[in-house]
């Protein structure tokens, strides 16, 4: 294992934005997470972990500790339980189990970033997320300092969040995620954009699903393709927001048409952030400088090429601003901030 010096991040993610990190590692066994702790805490420098880099927005300063990045890799199946170590490609995992004909994945095709990620975000698309077929999270438990297994039930999954990304954030590296799945399964259809393509009555298959919710995202700015313009990116920078049913109400009286929603639990419901900030005065395409709106998702936020951090927290923070003075809901920003 190498401990490098002054990285340059940017082109370990998505973006194509972020300074340097002082130190860089690259872990592909269990042994390496224990042993970049141990160089780390020696010199009493931060770690973040860095899975595929498809959620992240890297400051312009970089990252003055370790970065560790996680190259676990290997598949294992036992039964319908696959456990999959967390430097795999997540898409690649998704092919890989259409392909032997299991669902549960299905619509999660095109997500970019590693299967370490997954848990973290409690990552979900077209109707489906990863905490209904998850078992199990194996990870490094930096304040036990050893290898714990927690179930499904101690990750505390909810609407893109698990005790990874909330109130244990930091303490966990994953190192491998067990995902029950179902063989010779129907795909899942509950999705409005899956049901258009594949209307009432209609019998696609687990790989027809995947590959034309493929589609889908490519259409939208949301498939990582090398050398399109609308594809440095995090993916869906805003969270949809889920607020009180009194606030809906309020912001449906003063709207000149229909408000999507979506239930959300008792007296709640979950708004497309998307809507918000069109409607807000941010439409596809906006903004004149490096960073941007893509030109096919509103809530995908892009380099343009020279775009640097600041930049795209200045157009962030425009858009939080006239979302709220407009609605008085505030929009949560979904990649992760390293500073």
């Amino acid at each position: 294992m190498q401990f490098l010096e002054s990285v340059s991040l940017a082109s370990y993610t998505t973006f194509g934005i972020g300074g340097p990190a002082r130190w860089f590692a690259e872990a592909t066994s269990e042994e390496d997470v224990t042993a970049a702790f141990a160089f780390a805490g020696k010199r009493g420098f931060a770690v973040f972990v860095l899975g595929g880099g498809s959620n992240l927005l890297v400051s312009d300063q970089g990252f003055a500790g370790l970065v560790l990045r996680v190259g676990l890799r290997g598949i294992r199946q036992d039964g319908d339980v696959f456990h999959v170590a967390a430097g795999e490609n997540w898409d690649a995992f998704v092919s890989h189990a259409v392909n032997l004909g299991y669902g549960g994945v299905e619509c999660l095709a095109g997500i970019p970033g590693t299967v370490g990620a997954t848990p973290v975000q409690n990552v979900g698309a077209y109707g489906q997320e990863v905490a209904e077929t998850i078992v199990s999270v194996r990870a490094y438990d930096t304040t036990l300092e050893q290898f714990v297994t927690l179930t499904a039930t101690e990750c505390g999954f909810a609407y893109r969040q698990s005790i990874f990304n909330t109130v244990q954030r930091g303490r966990y590296v994953v190192t491998e995620v067990a995902y029950a799945l179902r063989p010779h399964a129907a795909p899942h259809l509950a999705y409005a954009d899956l049901q258009r393509r594949f209307p009432a009555g209609s019998q696609p298959s687990l790989a027809e699903v995947s590959e034309t919710v493929r589609e889908i995202r490519h259409g939208k700015g949301m498939l990582i393709v090398a050398g399109e313009p609308d594809c440095r990116s995090a993916g869906s920078f805003f969270k949809n927001p889920v607020i009180e049913r009194t606030l809906y109400e309020r912001i449906a009286a003063k709207s000149e048409g229909p408000v999507p929603c979506y239930p959300a639990g008792e007296g709640q419901v979950k708004l497309p952030a998307a809507w918000l900030v069109e409607q807000a005065g941010f439409p596809k395409g906006f903004g004149e400088g490096p960073a941007g709106i893509s030109s096919k998702h509103t809530l995908a936020l892009v380099n343009r090429g020279e775009a640097k951090a600041s930049d795209v927290l200045v157009l962030a923070t425009q858009i939080l601003q006239g979302v709220y003075k407009k609605f008085g809901v505030t929009l949560e920003m979904e990649p992760v901030v390293v500073a």
